[in-house]
């Protein structure tokens, strides 16, 4: 299963939805990539496959500097998981192929 695409992502935050854009690359069990959001890009970092998940952490600073932590399995095109919203908590993710 390849994790390599382009997905308009959906967060499900405290302060409400918040919207971007994920592009990521897999090779072998590495994967790489960027998320857009806010007018900001951030670099995927720490992304892996294990078993049927990708995992990633992005640092973002809008609304507020912190770190998100995805977990996400494909659901045919699309991309959904739970994310670590820094210290606020555990929320989840819908990721739409784009």
């Amino acid at each position: 299963m390849s994790f390599t695409g382009k997905w308009n992502i959906t967060i499900n935050t405290p302060m409400g939805k918040q919207e971007g854009v994920l592009e990521l690359t897999q090779d072998g069990e590495a994967v790489t990539g960027t998320m857009t959001a806010q007018g900001e890009s951030a670099t995927v970092e720490n992304g892996r496959v294990e078993g049927e998940s990708v995992l990633w952490d992005v640092n973002v600073s809008k609304p507020m500097p912190l770190t998100l932590s995805f977990e996400g399995e494909k659901a045919g095109d699309n991309l959904n998981g739970s994310v670590q919203l820094g210290a606020f908590g555990q929320s989840t993710f819908e990721g739409v192929a784009a």
